[in-house]
């Protein structure tokens, strides 16, 4: 960690958004914990388990681009602000249904859908309204490790409490704690001083702009291809985590409590990944360093698999949680430092479909390999998954390295003709 690692602090709008949105995404992993653990006490399902990360995740998959239209279109502020309302009343329905102990899993899923249906709206908005937090943008790459820092951290620290407020004070409580954390969120948004927003006309309608941005996506193959391997990862490998609940009571025999461990040992591997990225150099490569974390992450699920021993598997699931962590922060850096500022939210709601959306549809698969070769099989098979992403990667920017060298002797070559 060195003098960098936190220039972002030193813009005023960030370092609230950075204190309200930390309480928030712990309530945030405290819920998802919870509702993994319900979800499995009331089914033993793992397939249950990917249809709960589908319900919450899907709609966001649908909606997202209409979400990054409504991002460009409109006050992005208000936007965010109208979304962490929502999460708030969604969060405490939840914390009331559960708490009132008439509950079925139906119902659990029907409000996971309306959490996704949100999102869809909120992470556009979030993601490209930190751009407008920083005053000097050459803070933005640390900006966005640090948001990096700031979720794993959550997760890290979520997790481990819903594991203990589970086991001792009963899931109702979980819930009613995340809804009470959105206060934080929204009250530091409320004190923020953005620059006044200027209105702009818009000729063409949502579609038109929904084609505009597909336009530009084509047109920059750079950004194109980040999110492609984006999609990838989480379409076949992120969705291991839905498997989580599975090995902290059948392989390892354990309780709430151990599935909370677990998940708190990938977000530490997670968190020390993002303060990795906060600290690196400006101008540091990091189309390569996804490339190697990529490697590292399939390593780390590939040791985690068939890992019987407690301890090594959680040594296992934190190198997993580093390379992880990867996947999600340079994807958003390389993107948010190219694109145009006028197509900044459609092009970060496709990095949300590739995020959010195809992990559902991989919970899904997940949970329907998991059933036929078992749970350790198919992590298994998601590491290899990772190998191989991490290798198309590599592939990929030699070929591009290749291509731009070609450029170069061309140009030079005409140059000389013209001498």
């Amino acid at each position: 960690m060195n003098i960098t690692t936190f220039n972002a602090f030193r813009s005023r709008n960030y370092r609230l958004y950075f204190a309200g949105q930390s309480v928030s995404l712990i309530g945030t992993w405290m819920q998802k914990t919870a509702v993994s653990w319900v979800i499995y006490t009331l089914t033993h399902s793992t397939f249950m388990l990917g249809l709960t990360l589908f319900a919450s995740q899907f709609p966001s998959f649908v909606l997202s681009l209409f979400g990054g239209v409504v991002s460009d279109r409109y006050n992005r502020y208000k936007v965010l602000l109208t979304t962490q309302v929502a999460s708030m009343v969604q969060a405490t329905l939840l914390a009331v249904l559960i708490l009132l102990k008439h509950y079925a899993v139906w119902e659990i899923l029907a409000l996971s859908v309306l959490l996704g249906i949100i999102n869809a709206f909120d992470v556009p908005a979030r993601q490209s309204l930190v751009y407008e937090m920083i005053e000097d943008k050459k803070d933005l790459p640390n900006a966005l490790a640090l948001n990096s820092s700031m979720v794993n951290l959550s997760r890290l620290i979520g997790p481990g409490i819903a594991g203990f407020v589970l086991e001792y004070w009963g899931d109702g409580f979980c819930f009613g704690l995340n809804a009470i954390s959105f206060i934080a969120v929204i009250g530091s948004l409320m004190m923020m001083r953005l620059p006044r927003y200027v209105e702009t006309k818009h000729p063409k309608n949502v579609f038109g702009e929904l084609k505009e941005g597909f336009a530009y996506l084509k047109a920059t193959p750079s950004i194109s291809f980040v999110i492609l391997m984006l999609g990838l990862i989480s379409l076949l490998v992120l969705p291991f985590s839905t498997l989580i609940p599975y090995y902290a009571r059948e392989v390892f025999k354990g309780n709430a409590t151990t599935f909370g461990v677990i998940d708190s040992v990938i977000g530490l591997g997670a968190f020390s990944g993002a303060i990795f990225l906060a600290s690196l150099k400006a101008g540091s490569n990091l189309k390569k360093i996804l490339g190697f974390n990529t490697l590292v992450f399939g390593i780390g699920l590939l040791l985690f698999s068939h890992e019987n021993t407690y301890w090594l598997a959680l040594v296992f699931a934190t190198i997993a949680g580093f390379g992880m962590m990867s996947q999600i922060t340079i994807s958003n850096t390389l993107i948010q430092t190219t694109v145009e500022p006028g197509m900044r939210g459609r092009v970060i709601s496709f990095y949300a479909m590739a995020f959010f959306g195809l992990q559902p549809i991989g919970g899904l698969l997940v949970g329907s390999v998991s059933k036929w070769i078992g749970a350790p099989n198919t992590i298994l098979c998601e590491g290899i998954a990772a190998l191989l992403i991490g290798l198309l990667h590599f592939r990929y920017q030699r070929k591009e390295k290749l291509k731009q060298q070609q450029n170069v002797m061309a140009v030079n070559e005409h140059h000389l003709q013209a001498l």
